[in-house]
Parts: structure tokens; C-alpha cells; sequence
């Protein structure tokens, strides 16, 4: 069973996740404008290449924030069960300060505070 967190608890997650994700992001944007350059100028072997260092260094990143277990929504994408949906994250933001519904997904996230109230 995946684990279910308080806002606390996945904001004392955010330096972790913050720390993997930010310098991933810069190398992973080098990447792909040179990958660019390489589709541009007809270097096959190259962009190959290229291709694989992403899928690799995306899925090193994935892992690593599973392994705070937090969920991998997307490409840079950081949810936190909250038992009734996600405490949602996306960089580059600072705080983790957004929640959406399990069926809602990221477009239908609100500001943490406005989180339903559920009566059990």
C-alpha cells in the first residue's frame, strides 16, 4: 500500500524532491537543445544517443522520487498521497502548496488550504 502523507509531511519531502529535481531539469534541458542541434543537422547517431541519456536520466529521477514515495505524475510532476487525493507539486515551484482529487488530475488542482473537508 503506497504511503499517505500530511501536508507537513510532504513539505518536509520538498528539499529532497527540490534537490533531485532541479539540477535533473538544467541537465536535462542541456540535453535536448543539444539533441536538437543534433535532429537539425541530420546526426542520427548522435540524437540516438542523445534520446537514450534522457529516458535514462528521466527514469533515474522517477526512481529517486519514488523512493521517497511520492508518486511520478509527469515530466517533473510530484504527488503526495493525502488518503483522499494528492498533495500536487510541479517545477519549478518553490512549496508544495496544491492538492487535487484522485479523479481530478493536475488541471483541476487548488491552493493546499482549499482542500475539500471529508467527513468519515
Amino acid at each position: 500500500m503506497a504511503r499517505v502523507f500530511s501536508l507537513e509531511e510532504a513539505q518536509a519531502m520538498m528539499p529532497a524532491v527540490r534537490s533531485m529535481t532541479g539540477p535533473v531539469f538544467q541537465l536535462a534541458a542541456s540535453l535536448a537543445e543539444e539533441l536538437s542541434g543534433a535532429e537539425e543537422t541530420g546526426g542520427d547517431a548522435r540524437a540516438e544517443e542523445l534520446r537514450e541519456r534522457l529516458q535514462v536520466l528521466v527514469e533515474s529521477w522517477a526512481d529517486g522520487i519514488r523512493d521517497l514515495g511520492a508518486d511520478v505524475k509527469g515530466l517533473w510532476l510530484v504527488d503526495f498521497d493525502s488518503g483522499d487525493g494528492y498533495w500536487c507539486w510541479a517545477y519549478p515551484e518553490e512549496d508544495l502548496g496544491h492538492w487535487h482529487s484522485y479523479e481530478g488530475g493536475f488541471g483541476s488542482r487548488v491552493p493546499a488550504h482549499m482542500r475539500p473537508v471529508h467527513q468519515t
